[in-house]
């Protein structure tokens, strides 16, 4: 819808604002790390970036690639689900042997992932800064 209906009609929309047209062309000129960087960082909603990136210049390869991004939040959003569930078994009958060094494993885990995840969004939006502000 983004690419082949509303394109046009952003495009005149913005002709005259020289913000989003420097954006345009960035994003058409630097597709793949700008969609990668993107997707590295979850303050952005993915389904507003997927009709902002429809109606700019980027091609579907680099957008196809750049959507690698995605993972280090889902992994650790899927720990933290895996780290709830378990969570949910404290007391029962199917608690591991050693329940003091399984927890320290999960909570050092969980720490790691977070800081992880923090530390490429921070890069990634300290980059894309930097390429939107340079054009």
């Amino acid at each position: 819808v983004g690419r082949y209906l509303a394109r046009g009609w952003v495009a005149r929309k913005i002709a005259d604002n020289k913000k989003f047209a420097a954006i345009d062309q960035a994003v058409g000129r630097e597709g793949l790390k700008i969609v990668l960087l993107t997707r590295l960082s979850p303050i952005f909603p993915f389904n507003l970036l997927n009709y902002a990136f429809g109606i700019t210049g980027v091609s579907l390869q680099d957008y196809f690639i750049g959507s690698v991004g995605m993972i280090p939040g889902t992994v650790m959003y899927v720990y933290i689900g895996s780290l709830a569930g378990n969570l949910a078994m404290i007391g029962t009958e199917t608690q591991p042997t050693n329940p003091t060094l399984q927890w320290a494993i999960r909570i050092l885990g969980l720490i790691a992932t977070v800081a992880i995840t923090v530390y490429v969004t921070r890069i990634a939006r300290k980059a894309l800064e930097e390429e939107v502000s340079s054009n």
